[in-house]
């Protein structure tokens, strides 16, 4: 039996949370203090996800970039060749809040959306 330690991030709490397995296989998740905590340890064993943030190249606006985020989180393992995708982005302004930059990153099913309001610049 292996053991794997991580720390929740489900809630404010922090709970250093022990997972007990062999291989892939979960046996036991110890530690947790609340039920976030226990379908974290799973979801972050099994196949964790993260929400990528970053920023796209904005053409005739004011500001140079836009911020923008995955609408979901996206599988881990995924992540490089997602960003490898964002950094080539060039996208025209205006943009709005939820304006979809790009759809189904990298065959996920996820969209990658604005989080900024940038008018065109004058």
């Amino acid at each position: 039996m292996e053991e794997k330690k991580i720390i929740c991030i489900g809630c404010p709490k922090g709970c250093s949370l022990r997972i007990e397995h062999v291989g892939k296989t979960i046996h036991e998740i110890a530690d947790y203090g609340c039920k976030i905590g226990l379908e974290y340890a799973e979801n972050e064993f099994t196949q964790p996800k993260r929400i990528i943030t970053t920023t796209v190249k904005l053409k005739s606006g004011y500001l140079p970039f836009v911020p923008v985020k995955t609408k979901e989180p996206v599988n881990k393992e995924k992540i490089f060749e997602i960003m490898k995708l964002i950094s080539k982005l060039e996208i025209e302004s205006p943009v709005k809040v939820g304006d979809v930059v790009m759809s189904n990153l990298a065959g996920t099913g996820v969209d990658l959306v604005c989080t900024r309001n940038i008018e065109k610049a004058s």
